[in-house]
């Protein structure tokens, strides 16, 4: 008995071992994917958006005589400098309407997004002359393409017509003394995972402002350096949230993380690493029934078993980034249960194949694994599974002689090796 639980074991330690290459091979495939296709996803569609206010500039120009001496002589010059002070914005009134559309590459899903931008920010010149002002709004990213471009300023002319460049679309206007102007931007983009309104590096003051985000998911998220909402609505496809404050003093953003589908390659190398629980609790039940049904199961059906159970996780993990992830399961589990169901009909008999082997194997390698598609309940279900596997191994086993059972054994080797004296 001994030496048989040995070579069970023995057995077990070299699955557990190949299962834990084999996540380390699905782990490496999926972080070199992410790696070579995450740019290529970003050329395509575009990168992660951070949409910053305008930067407003007033422009004046110093002018004064500077006195110069060379040999003796004695000359007068007129240097004018430009100088440039920041102005503050008054208001800002933001609209933004992101649609999710999720697009797979290899063992990776990406959630990438439409994104529409529309923004009116007030800016005034609280002096008593007329100031000449530099706006300039930097474009959410560079990998990017942007429709419907707006950039004006109303009620004004521009002395110098917006132009993109350097990763930022600028323009000139003046103002009148103690003129307030309302500058309007807009446009149709595209990005990756993350939209972000950036207030400015540091500790950052804003008034009088305010941000409405409508999305078409419901699965919204805010990530821990972001701030949430002031007030959200429910809508028929998702959600409105809203941001406003009189005077915000802040060193956080906005910010909103796209929700992420289940991704093939993560979730296929976590259910292999579990993989070793699912063999030992199915090991476990076999072999007590095995001791009180009085069924013979010799260490060759455990490694004939232990690699129809390899299977499901060898044919999943490849299979995954062909197909639909819940298609690649089941043609997975359906493969496997094949294998052990077909082979124990043939070596031990088809009612104990059924009920014993297929149902442990269904518990405990197809449900335990399908557990991992419910974040957060995983723990829960493989905790009560160990738990109703206890008490009913406890039942089974309860009226069983354990000292005959091993003496039984011992007088089976005994005797054996009498008949071959």
């Amino acid at each position: 008995m001994t030496r048989r639980l040995l070579a069970i074991g023995f057995i077990y330690c070299c699955t557990a071992i190949a299962w834990m290459i084999l996540a380390g091979v699905t782990s490496t495939r999926t972080h070199q994917a992410d790696h070579n296709l995450r740019s290529r996803v970003e050329q395509l569609w575009g990168a992660p958006q951070v949409q910053q206010p305008p930067q407003i500039s007033a422009v004046r120009y110093d002018t004064r005589q500077i006195e110069t001496e060379h040999n003796g002589v004695k000359t007068r010059k007129t240097v004018t400098k430009r100088v440039t002070e920041p102005v503050a914005l008054d208001s800002g009134d933001l609209r933004a309407a992101l649609s999710l559309q999720h697009r797979q590459k290899g063992l990776l899903w990406y959630s990438t997004y439409a994104v529409r931008f529309d923004g009116a920010w007030t800016l005034s010149n609280p002096h008593r002359e007329r100031r000449v002002v530099e706006i300039a709004l930097p474009f959410p990213a560079q990998k990017a393409v942007f429709d419907d471009l707006r950039f004006e300023v109303d009620g004004r002319q521009w002395l110098q017509p917006p132009a993109a460049r350097n990763g930022r679309i600028t323009g000139t206007v003046e103002l009148a003394p103690e003129e307030q102007v309302t500058l309007r931007a807009g446009y149709r983009s595209q990005g990756l995972s993350r939209w972000t309104y950036h207030f400015g590096d540091g500790v950052s003051e804003v008034r009088n402002f305010r941000l409405a985000i409508t999305t078409d998911f419901r699965d919204v998220d805010f990530p821990e350096d972001g701030m949430s909402p002031t007030r959200k609505e429910l809508t028929d496809s998702g959600w409105h949230l809203v941001w406003e404050f009189r005077r915000l003093v802040a060193g956080v953003n906005i910010a909103l993380l796209l929700p992420e589908k289940l991704q093939p390659g993560p979730l296929a190398a976590e259910i292999t690493r579990f993989a070793p629980v699912s063999l030992f609790f199915f090991i476990v039940v076999l072999l007590a029934i095995g001791v009180v049904r009085g069924i013979d199961i010799h260490p060759m059906h455990f490694f004939f078993l232990a690699a129809a159970f390899f299977s499901f996780h060898l044919l999943f993990a490849y299979l995954a980034d062909q197909v639909s992830i819940h298609l690649a399961f089941g043609t997975a589990a359906a493969t496997s249960l094949f294998l052990t169901l077909s082979y124990l009909r043939a070596a031990i008999g088809g009612r104990y194949a059924f009920l014993a082997a297929g149902a442990a194997q269904l518990l405990y390698l197809v449900l335990f694994s399908y557990a991992f598609f419910f974040k957060g309940l995983t723990g829960l279900a493989v905790t009560v599974g160990a738990i109703v596997t206890l008490f009913a191994l406890m039942q089974l086993t309860a009226p069983v002689n354990w000292r005959e059972v091993f003496a039984a054994r011992a007088a089976d080797k005994s005797g054996n090796r009498s008949l071959q004296t």
